[in-house]
């Protein structure tokens, strides 16, 4: 399959715009609409807007969709595949579940930053299943979803504050949250 570039060079030579103000004429001057002062484009700027406009209008020959389907964005991390996902969300949510040493030493810096980077972890991981998945198992995972990551920010708080009954109360509500999750799965 071959792939020739695409190359426009529009022709403004005949295209200056020119706007008028559309001001409402008061009652007492009865003028008519004025032309905007230094509201011309220079070529170049119409040129550029021309070009990109080409390109845009172009996307249903280049990438062979429609252009009013738009753009597919998705929150996954970058070359994350669904398999890839689920092969890798157990050994996340145990190292996640493996700050407990930490919350037991009361290393509260320690803890908080192994909470955080494997929370980031699993928190791609999570995402993406829930992506993978039929839309009507997707509420009850968001649900457990948001619990989950709500309980880990409430538990790096506590640990910021060195409140230990708070810290342990959300590790607890962790795990009960990645065991929902793990089973659903």
């Amino acid at each position: 399959m071959s792939f020739t570039p695409l190359v426009l060079q529009p022709n403004l030579s005949y295209y200056s715009p020119t706007f008028t103000c559309c001001s409402k004429p008061s009652f007492r001057s009865r003028e008519m609409p004025q032309k905007v002062l230094g509201s011309n484009f220079s070529r170049r700027r119409v040129g550029g807007i021309a070009a990109m406009v080409s390109i845009l209008l172009a996307q249903e020959v280049i990438f062979g969709q429609e252009v009013a389907e738009g753009y597919e964005l998705k929150m996954v991390a970058p070359g994350q595949a669904f398999e890839e996902a689920m092969s890798k969300i157990r050994g996340h949510a145990q190292a996640l579940l493996q700050i407990k040493s930490l919350i037991e030493s009361e290393s509260w810096g320690e803890a908080q930053k192994v909470l955080r980077k494997n929370s980031a972890y699993l928190k791609q991981d999570i995402y993406t299943i829930i992506q993978g998945i039929p839309g009507n198992e997707r509420p009850q995972l968001r649900k457990l979803y948001s619990n989950l990551f709500n309980n880990a920010t409430r538990l790096d708080y506590a640990a910021r504050d060195k409140d230990a009954s708070r810290v342990w109360q959300c590790y607890d509500n962790i795990v009960v949250a990645l065991n929902d999750i793990l089973s659903r799965i």
